[in-house]
Protein backbone atom coordinates (compact mmCIF):
# COMPACT_ATOMS: atom_id res chain seq x y z
CA UNK A 1 0.00 0.00 0.00
CA UNK A 2 1.25 3.49 -0.88
CA UNK A 3 0.12 6.12 1.63
CA UNK A 4 -1.00 9.52 0.33
CA UNK A 5 1.26 12.53 1.06
CA UNK A 6 -1.78 14.50 2.22
CA UNK A 7 -3.02 14.36 5.81
CA UNK A 8 -5.66 11.66 6.37
CA UNK A 9 -9.12 13.19 6.08
CA UNK A 10 -10.00 12.34 9.68
CA UNK A 11 -6.85 14.00 11.00
CA UNK A 12 -7.34 17.11 8.86
CA UNK A 13 -10.96 17.41 10.03
CA UNK A 14 -9.96 17.02 13.67
CA UNK A 15 -7.34 19.76 13.36
CA UNK A 16 -9.66 22.16 11.56
CA UNK A 17 -12.48 21.54 14.06
CA UNK A 18 -10.16 22.79 16.82
CA UNK A 19 -9.65 26.01 14.90
CA UNK A 20 -13.30 26.97 15.37
CA UNK A 21 -13.61 29.94 17.71
CA UNK A 22 -9.93 30.87 17.34
CA UNK A 23 -8.89 33.95 15.40
CA UNK A 24 -7.30 32.84 12.13
CA UNK A 25 -5.09 35.94 12.19
CA UNK A 26 -3.93 35.17 15.72
CA UNK A 27 -3.19 31.58 14.73
CA UNK A 28 -1.25 32.79 11.69
CA UNK A 29 0.78 35.21 13.83
CA UNK A 30 1.63 32.46 16.31
CA UNK A 31 2.54 30.05 13.52
CA UNK A 32 4.92 32.62 12.03
CA UNK A 33 6.56 33.31 15.40
CA UNK A 34 6.93 29.61 16.18
CA UNK A 35 8.39 28.89 12.74
CA UNK A 36 11.00 31.63 13.26
CA UNK A 37 11.99 30.13 16.61
CA UNK A 38 12.41 26.75 14.93
CA UNK A 39 14.55 28.25 12.15
CA UNK A 40 16.70 30.00 14.75
CA UNK A 41 17.37 26.69 16.53
CA UNK A 42 14.95 27.15 19.42
CA UNK A 43 13.08 23.92 18.81
CA UNK A 44 9.65 23.70 20.40
CA UNK A 45 10.40 26.19 23.19
CA UNK A 46 7.97 28.75 21.68
CA UNK A 47 5.04 26.30 21.89
CA UNK A 48 3.55 26.89 25.31
CA UNK A 49 -0.25 26.88 24.96
CA UNK A 50 -2.97 24.87 23.24
CA UNK A 51 -3.30 27.66 20.66
CA UNK A 52 0.46 27.53 20.02
CA UNK A 53 0.33 23.76 19.52
CA UNK A 54 -2.64 24.00 17.18
CA UNK A 55 -1.07 26.83 15.16
CA UNK A 56 2.14 24.83 14.79
CA UNK A 57 0.28 21.66 13.81
CA UNK A 58 -1.84 23.43 11.20
CA UNK A 59 1.20 25.19 9.72
CA UNK A 60 3.81 22.42 9.80
CA UNK A 61 2.09 19.06 10.26
CA UNK A 62 0.99 18.72 6.59
CA UNK A 63 4.51 19.24 5.20
CA UNK A 64 6.24 17.12 7.84
CA UNK A 65 3.68 14.37 7.29
CA UNK A 66 4.26 14.49 3.52
CA UNK A 67 8.04 14.09 3.97
CA UNK A 68 7.58 11.27 6.48
CA UNK A 69 5.13 9.41 4.25
CA UNK A 70 7.34 9.79 1.18
CA UNK A 71 10.25 8.27 3.12
CA UNK A 72 8.12 5.47 4.55
CA UNK A 73 6.65 4.65 1.13
CA UNK A 74 10.17 4.36 -0.29
CA UNK A 75 11.15 2.10 2.59
CA UNK A 76 8.08 -0.09 2.06
CA UNK A 77 8.76 -0.28 -1.68
CA UNK A 78 12.21 -1.77 -1.09
CA UNK A 79 11.29 -3.83 2.00
CA UNK A 80 8.03 -5.34 0.78
CA UNK A 81 8.25 -7.98 3.51
CA UNK A 82 8.68 -5.46 6.34
CA UNK A 83 5.63 -5.56 8.62
CA UNK A 84 6.54 -3.80 11.88
CA UNK A 85 4.26 -4.26 14.86
CA UNK A 86 5.82 -1.65 17.19
CA UNK A 87 6.80 2.00 16.64
CA UNK A 88 9.02 4.30 18.68
CA UNK A 89 8.52 7.97 17.68
CA UNK A 90 11.31 10.17 19.10
CA UNK A 91 10.61 13.89 19.46
CA UNK A 92 7.05 13.08 18.45
CA UNK A 93 5.54 16.56 18.74
CA UNK A 94 1.88 16.43 17.62
CA UNK A 95 2.32 12.82 16.50
CA UNK A 96 3.03 13.48 12.83
CA UNK A 97 5.41 10.57 12.23
CA UNK A 98 3.11 8.22 14.14
CA UNK A 99 0.21 9.07 11.84
CA UNK A 100 2.42 8.64 8.78
CA UNK A 101 3.75 5.28 9.96
CA UNK A 102 0.26 4.02 10.78
CA UNK A 103 -0.86 4.87 7.24
CA UNK A 104 2.21 3.33 5.59
CA UNK A 105 2.31 0.20 7.77
CA UNK A 106 -1.13 -1.10 8.83
CA UNK A 107 0.71 -3.92 10.65
CA UNK A 108 1.65 -1.52 13.48
CA UNK A 109 -0.09 -2.42 16.73
CA UNK A 110 1.67 -0.37 19.40
CA UNK A 111 2.96 3.20 19.42
CA UNK A 112 5.39 4.77 21.87
CA UNK A 113 5.84 8.55 21.53
CA UNK A 114 8.47 10.64 23.34
CA UNK A 115 8.64 14.44 23.61
CA UNK A 116 9.27 17.16 26.18
CA UNK A 117 6.53 19.57 25.13
CA UNK A 118 3.31 19.42 27.19
CA UNK A 119 1.12 21.34 24.72
CA UNK A 120 2.13 19.18 21.75
CA UNK A 121 1.66 16.00 23.77
CA UNK A 122 -1.86 17.05 24.79
CA UNK A 123 -2.82 17.85 21.20
CA UNK A 124 -1.33 14.59 19.89
CA UNK A 125 -3.28 12.49 22.39
CA UNK A 126 -6.52 14.34 21.59
CA UNK A 127 -6.05 13.74 17.86
CA UNK A 128 -5.25 10.07 18.39
CA UNK A 129 -8.23 9.68 20.73
CA UNK A 130 -10.56 11.30 18.18
CA UNK A 131 -9.58 8.61 15.71
CA UNK A 132 -9.53 5.55 17.98
CA UNK A 133 -5.75 5.11 18.21
CA UNK A 134 -5.19 6.31 21.79
CA UNK A 135 -5.75 2.85 23.28
CA UNK A 136 -2.67 1.55 21.46
CA UNK A 137 -0.53 4.60 22.26
CA UNK A 138 1.76 5.56 25.11
CA UNK A 139 3.06 9.14 25.01
CA UNK A 140 5.73 9.94 27.61
CA UNK A 141 6.72 13.53 28.34
CA UNK A 142 10.28 14.48 29.19
CA UNK A 143 13.76 14.69 27.74
CA UNK A 144 13.79 12.41 24.70
CA UNK A 145 17.22 10.95 25.44
CA UNK A 146 16.38 10.14 29.06
CA UNK A 147 13.05 8.58 28.05
CA UNK A 148 14.67 6.70 25.18
CA UNK A 149 17.23 5.13 27.50
CA UNK A 150 14.34 3.52 29.42
CA UNK A 151 12.18 2.63 26.42
CA UNK A 152 11.68 -0.86 25.08
CA UNK A 153 13.14 -1.58 21.62
CA UNK A 154 10.75 -1.29 18.68
CA UNK A 155 10.59 -2.77 15.17
CA UNK A 156 10.49 0.71 13.62
CA UNK A 157 12.13 3.77 15.20
CA UNK A 158 11.57 7.25 13.72
CA UNK A 159 13.26 10.57 14.43
CA UNK A 160 11.54 13.15 12.23
CA UNK A 161 12.81 16.74 12.19
CA UNK A 162 14.45 16.19 15.59
CA UNK A 163 18.24 15.99 15.46
CA UNK A 164 18.55 19.52 14.10
CA UNK A 165 17.57 20.81 17.54
CA UNK A 166 20.75 19.33 19.10
CA UNK A 167 24.45 20.05 19.06
CA UNK A 168 26.89 17.58 17.50
CA UNK A 169 27.71 15.73 20.72
CA UNK A 170 24.01 15.35 21.56
CA UNK A 171 23.24 14.07 18.05
CA UNK A 172 26.03 11.51 18.24
CA UNK A 173 24.80 10.26 21.60
CA UNK A 174 21.17 10.14 20.48
CA UNK A 175 22.06 8.29 17.27
CA UNK A 176 23.78 5.52 19.24
CA UNK A 177 20.85 5.26 21.61
CA UNK A 178 18.29 5.19 18.78
CA UNK A 179 20.19 2.39 17.08
CA UNK A 180 20.32 0.46 20.35
CA UNK A 181 16.52 0.67 20.56
CA UNK A 182 16.02 -0.33 16.91
CA UNK A 183 14.95 -3.94 16.57
CA UNK A 184 14.79 -3.75 12.77
CA UNK A 185 14.71 -0.34 11.03
CA UNK A 186 15.55 3.26 11.94
CA UNK A 187 14.24 6.18 9.85
CA UNK A 188 15.66 9.70 10.23
CA UNK A 189 14.10 12.63 8.35
CA UNK A 190 15.50 16.18 8.32
CA UNK A 191 14.87 19.40 6.37
CA UNK A 192 16.20 19.24 2.81
CA UNK A 193 18.86 21.89 3.37
CA UNK A 194 22.65 21.50 3.18
CA UNK A 195 22.72 21.53 6.99
CA UNK A 196 19.94 18.94 7.27
CA UNK A 197 21.69 16.72 4.73
CA UNK A 198 24.98 17.05 6.63
CA UNK A 199 23.30 15.87 9.83
CA UNK A 200 21.78 12.87 8.06
CA UNK A 201 25.10 11.93 6.44
CA UNK A 202 26.98 12.18 9.75
CA UNK A 203 24.43 9.91 11.45
CA UNK A 204 24.53 7.51 8.48
CA UNK A 205 28.33 7.24 8.69
CA UNK A 206 28.25 6.75 12.45
CA UNK A 207 25.69 3.97 12.37
CA UNK A 208 27.19 2.14 9.38
CA UNK A 209 30.38 1.97 11.46
CA UNK A 210 28.24 0.47 14.23
CA UNK A 211 26.94 -2.29 11.92
CA UNK A 212 23.89 -0.70 10.27
CA UNK A 213 22.99 -1.19 6.61
CA UNK A 214 21.31 1.45 4.43
CA UNK A 215 17.89 0.56 3.02
CA UNK A 216 17.22 3.85 1.24
CA UNK A 217 17.52 6.31 -0.36
CA UNK A 218 21.14 5.26 -0.99
CA UNK A 219 21.67 2.08 -3.05
CA UNK A 220 24.93 1.37 -1.17
CA UNK A 221 26.68 1.65 2.20
CA UNK A 222 29.63 3.58 0.78
CA UNK A 223 30.34 7.26 1.40
CA UNK A 224 27.98 9.72 -0.29
CA UNK A 225 29.39 10.45 -3.78
CA UNK A 226 28.05 14.01 -3.92
CA UNK A 227 30.54 16.86 -3.68
CA UNK A 228 29.64 20.20 -2.01
CA UNK A 229 27.91 22.48 -2.77
CA UNK A 230 25.66 19.66 -4.05
CA UNK A 231 23.62 17.80 -1.44
CA UNK A 232 21.13 14.93 -1.41
CA UNK A 233 17.54 16.00 -0.87
CA UNK A 234 14.10 15.30 -2.26
CA UNK A 235 10.79 17.12 -2.59
CA UNK A 236 7.19 16.17 -1.95
CA UNK A 237 4.22 18.23 -3.15
CA UNK A 238 1.16 18.44 -0.92
CA UNK A 239 -2.18 20.18 -1.30
CA UNK A 240 -2.99 22.97 1.13
CA UNK A 241 -6.40 22.98 2.80
CA UNK A 242 -8.24 26.26 3.36
CA UNK A 243 -7.20 26.30 7.02
CA UNK A 244 -3.60 25.50 6.08
CA UNK A 245 -3.51 28.44 3.66
CA UNK A 246 -5.04 30.77 6.25
CA UNK A 247 -2.58 29.85 8.98
CA UNK A 248 0.37 30.04 6.59
CA UNK A 249 -0.90 33.32 5.10
CA UNK A 250 -0.55 31.73 1.66
CA UNK A 251 -2.59 31.87 -1.54
CA UNK A 252 -0.91 29.06 -3.50
CA UNK A 253 -2.98 25.84 -3.17
CA UNK A 254 0.05 23.57 -2.81
CA UNK A 255 3.38 23.39 -1.01
CA UNK A 256 6.64 21.63 -1.89
CA UNK A 257 8.45 20.22 1.13
CA UNK A 258 12.16 19.52 0.68
CA UNK A 259 13.67 16.88 2.93
CA UNK A 260 16.72 14.65 3.45
CA UNK A 261 16.44 11.21 4.97
CA UNK A 262 17.98 7.81 5.57
CA UNK A 263 16.57 4.41 6.55
CA UNK A 264 18.94 1.96 8.22
CA UNK A 265 18.39 -1.69 9.07
CA UNK A 266 20.14 -4.51 10.91
CA UNK A 267 19.98 -6.92 7.97
CA UNK A 268 21.62 -6.17 4.59
CA UNK A 269 19.16 -5.51 1.77
CA UNK A 270 19.84 -7.19 -1.56
CA UNK A 271 19.45 -5.39 -4.88
CA UNK A 272 18.82 -1.85 -3.67
CA UNK A 273 17.60 0.27 -6.58
CA UNK A 274 19.33 3.35 -7.94
CA UNK A 275 17.84 6.71 -6.96
CA UNK A 276 16.95 9.74 -9.12
CA UNK A 277 18.66 12.72 -7.46
CA UNK A 278 17.08 15.56 -9.47
CA UNK A 279 14.24 16.05 -11.90
CA UNK A 280 15.36 14.41 -15.18
CA UNK A 281 15.70 16.48 -18.35
CA UNK A 282 13.43 15.06 -21.06
CA UNK A 283 14.52 15.96 -24.58
CA UNK A 284 13.61 14.87 -28.07
CA UNK A 285 16.86 12.95 -28.43
CA UNK A 286 17.34 11.50 -24.93
CA UNK A 287 16.39 11.59 -21.26
CA UNK A 288 19.22 12.72 -19.00
CA UNK A 289 19.07 11.92 -15.29
CA UNK A 290 21.41 12.24 -12.31
CA UNK A 291 21.38 8.93 -10.45
CA UNK A 292 22.92 7.53 -7.31
CA UNK A 293 23.74 3.92 -8.22
CA UNK A 294 25.36 0.98 -6.39
CA UNK A 295 28.60 2.08 -8.09
CA UNK A 296 28.28 5.76 -7.23
CA UNK A 297 27.08 8.88 -9.03
CA UNK A 298 26.08 8.46 -12.67
CA UNK A 299 24.58 10.69 -15.34
CA UNK A 300 22.26 8.35 -17.23
CA UNK A 301 21.51 9.15 -20.87
CA UNK A 302 18.64 7.12 -22.30
CA UNK A 303 18.40 7.60 -26.07
CA UNK A 304 15.08 7.86 -27.86
CA UNK A 305 16.11 5.12 -30.28
CA UNK A 306 15.79 2.66 -27.35
CA UNK A 307 12.03 3.06 -27.34
CA UNK A 308 11.17 0.93 -24.31
CA UNK A 309 13.90 2.36 -22.08
CA UNK A 310 13.16 5.92 -23.26
CA UNK A 311 9.46 5.53 -22.49
CA UNK A 312 10.30 4.27 -19.01
CA UNK A 313 12.86 7.03 -18.38
CA UNK A 314 10.32 9.69 -19.37
CA UNK A 315 8.29 8.61 -16.34
CA UNK A 316 11.18 9.01 -13.90
CA UNK A 317 10.68 11.65 -11.23
CA UNK A 318 12.99 13.20 -8.67
CA UNK A 319 13.34 10.76 -5.76
CA UNK A 320 12.18 7.66 -7.66
CA UNK A 321 13.86 4.31 -7.14
CA UNK A 322 14.80 2.91 -10.56
CA UNK A 323 16.28 -0.32 -11.87
CA UNK A 324 18.96 0.10 -14.53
Amino acid sequence: MTASPDLPAALRAALEARLQGISRNAAADRAAAISKTYRDGGGSTAIKSETDALAYALARMPATYAADVASLNSLAEIRADFAPSSLLDIGAGPGTATWAAAEAFPSLQSFMLLDANDALRKLALELLDDNGRASRTIYERGDARALLARAEPADLVIASYVIGEMNEAERTSLASLMWEKTRDTLLVVEPGTPAGYARVIALRKQLIAAGAHVVAPCPHDAACPLVPPDWCHFTQRLQRSRAHKQVKGAEVPFEDEKFSWVALTRTPVAQRPSRVLAQPAVGKVEVTAKLCTPNGLEIARVPRRDKAAYAEARRWRWGDAVQL
